[in-house]
């Protein structure tokens, strides 16, 4: 049965047509539908997650758990002072924990994300982010939850009021956590590295859920096994000797050397990498310079790099280097310089008992027709960090239908596309999608923590 009462008075007011008024502030307590708009105008970047932190803290507060908030900050601020050499106003680690203990059971963990994109909005709600923001690395820009994480911290809150209402139906440890820096894939070390695992309870589940941008809302997919790809940042910087583009005889042009760089790349995939393993290797940006008769010095590859297996991926990182080296080497080159993220999103794998035990009961819940096994995506998801410590917790990720029915339709029937995630377009059908990740989140942690 679904949850519609926890959607309150504004669920009421939307159906009959009329759209709750947007307040920039917000009372605890308040319908989800209003946190969600609040949210969705109020958006913050990836590590400045300050006033987003706080209100679903106080939220948590007011439930009943013991709430710590700031978990990160000291590993966040050493890394921007590290890498940027200033700390920006508001950059910090904002990670939310929130425990409550119920008896004896199971501990499980359930993670909302936070943090929006630099991306313009351009969906037509009435509550869009008008919001400007800077960085932590200095950019300036438009803000907005293009990804779903509003959705995502939505249903979170109204999972925990769910659980705290039916504490009699359950009993165990429920630790709820904020993360911020998902975009970024940084949010889950910090918190990592600055003790969720040490300071607070061992969980033995970890479950989270995200949007889905080519489902209807209603609906809910998962994957059994690995969902979602390790993620790594490759800089290349290839050395030559500019000169004037009349005389290229005279130099040694890194250009044409990253020309070739990449051309000789797209043969780690389709020739060092087993057909049947997933694997991608984009150069997303070329840089190199600034004239048209001026042949420069050096040329800057920037590439991601994407795979499951962790073999695949040392098999493409040591590809790219040798790659890279053997091109400069043709040319007569100085050695290229290699610079690879070590701060990398680990692939996201859905425990598949795990998976099978969830799946089930989101069937039961949503019926047999709402429930999808999907296909693995190249994608990121640093939710991947929580099962892969000493600990090798199961975790599952599951997907929420976001599109509205009619624009779903639409879209099989030669209509307009589906606006993808990260798209100023993408403005989810909230209402359903909201009550579908309430209740089945809600379904999947009475599964692990229900009294059998």
């Amino acid at each position: 049965m679904k949850n519609t009462y926890l959607l309150g008075s504004a669920l009421a007011l939307s159906l009959a047509g009329l759209q709750p008024a947007f307040a920039q502030e917000i009372e605890t307590g308040a319908d989800l539908i209003s946190v969600y708009q609040h949210l969705h105008a109020n958006p913050e970047l990836s590590l400045q997650e300050v006033n987003t932190s706080a209100l679903l803290a106080r939220e948590l507060e007011s439930l009943g758990f013991n709430v710590t908030t700031g978990l990160g900050d000291d590993w966040v601020r050493a890394k921007a002072e590290r890498e940027q050499g200033v700390i920006r106003e508001n950059v910090g680690g904002y990670g939310v924990v929130g425990v409550m203990e119920n008896g004896d059971g199971p501990t499980l963990l359930i993670r909302a994300d936070m943090d929006a994109l630099p991306v313009p909005e351009q969906t037509g709600f009435s509550f869009a982010s008008e919001q400007v923001a800077t960085s932590w690395t200095g950019v300036e820009g438009p803000v907005m939850h293009a990804c779903g994480h509003d959705i995502h911290m939505t249903s979170w809150l109204g999972t925990a009021r769910n659980l705290v209402d039916r504490r009699d139906e359950w009993s165990g440890t429920l630790i709820m956590i904020l993360q911020p820096a998902e975009e970024l894939g940084l949010g889950a070390q910090a918190m990592l590295e600055e003790g969720l695992f040490d300071d607070f309870p061992v969980p033995d589940y970890n479950l989270a859920l995200h949007v889905n941008s080519s489902m209807p809302a209603g609906t809910v997919g998962y994957v059994p096994g690995f969902a979602m790809a390790n993620v790594d940042s490759v800089d290349i910087t290839i050395h030559g000797a500019g000169g004037h583009g009349a005389y290229p005889h005279t130099t040694i042009d890194p250009v044409v050397i990253a020309a070739h760089t990449v051309t000789a790349l797209q043969t780690l995939v389709s020739r060092n990498v087993n057909p049947q393993d997933p694997a991608v290797v984009t150069v997303g940006a070329i840089t190199a310079g600034h004239k048209h008769n001026v042949i420069p010095d050096e040329a800057h590859l920037q590439l991601t790099v994407r795979s499951y297996g962790d073999d695949v991926r040392e098999t493409l990182l040591s590809g790219i280097e040798r790659i890279a080296r053997g091109q400069a080497e043709a040319f007569g080159a100085p050695e290229p310089e290699f610079f690879v993220d070590p701060d990398y999103t680990p692939a996201t794998f859905n425990d598949p008992d795990l998976s099978e035990r969830i799946g089930g009961a989101l069937r039961a819940t949503l019926g047999d027709e709402s429930v999808r096994i999907l296909s693995p995506v190249m994608g990121g998801e640093d939710f991947s960090r929580y099962a892969r410590t000493d600990e090798n917790i199961p975790g599952m990720l599951f997907w929420i239908g976001a599109i509205s029915e009619e624009q779903y339709v639409a879209s099989q029937n030669g209509g307009p596309g589906l606006p993808s995630l990260h798209s100023g377009l993408f403005g989810p059908d909230y209402e359903n999608t909201i009550e579908t990740g309430v209740t089945s989140m809600t379904a999947a942690a009475m599964e692990i923590l229900g009294n059998q």
